[in-house]
């Protein structure tokens, strides 16, 4: 049996974006995300966060400070007693044309790969449209949370197919409508 799954942009979708966060210190996550993927995982779901980290490939941080934003976000995942069952990152710049950058789906189809993910039972959760193209291209279904109301909300090149004013929202909608029951 393939594991269903919910795949989570990091930066806007699970903590406060700041421009290039690279101190552990700043890292704040949102309200309801700890008990969010709590619920999510009650529920049965594998929960992966996808993300985007070009600060890498410019040079404003390291791998070594990435690993220490993903433990302290572990952390806090841990107050909630629940956790992430992977993280999986692109370090390079937008010009680098690399596969690993959303909306490109190499990390999704590493991920779907190393954790036996049925995608047909399967979620994207993210504030931009990148993150609803790599959903809509690997077959979940899509969940867009716009950072600011109505802000990426008027014409879709990938129309998502929930958009939701929070995480708990977000949750609320997947648990509704789990394909994977």
């Amino acid at each position: 049996m393939r594991n269903k799954a919910v795949f989570i942009d990091r930066d806007g979708t699970i903590n406060i974006d700041g421009p290039y966060l690279s101190d552990p210190g700043k890292f704040q996550m949102y309200p309801g995300v700890g008990e969010g993927v709590g619920n999510l995982k009650k529920n049965g779901f594998k929960v992966i966060v996808i993300t985007n980290q070009s600060g890498i490939g410019r040079g404003y941080f390291t791998e070594k400070d990435l690993i220490k934003i993903h433990e302290k976000m572990r952390e806090e995942f841990q107050r909630f007693h629940t956790d992430v069952d992977g993280i999986y990152y692109c370090p390079h710049r937008p010009d680098d044309n690399c596969d690993c950058r959303k909306p490109k789906t190499k990390l999704f189809e590493q991920a779907i790969h190393d954790h036996g993910i049925d995608v047909k039972k399967s979620y994207m959760l993210g504030d931009t449209m990148q993150d609803v193209e790599a959903g809509k291209k690997i077959g979940v279904k899509t969940i867009l949370i716009p950072v600011l109301p109505n802000e990426n909300t008027g014409i879709y090149t990938h129309k998502p197919d929930y958009i939701a004013t929070n995480f708990n929202k977000a949750v609320e909608w997947i648990l509704h409508t789990d394909i994977g029951k």
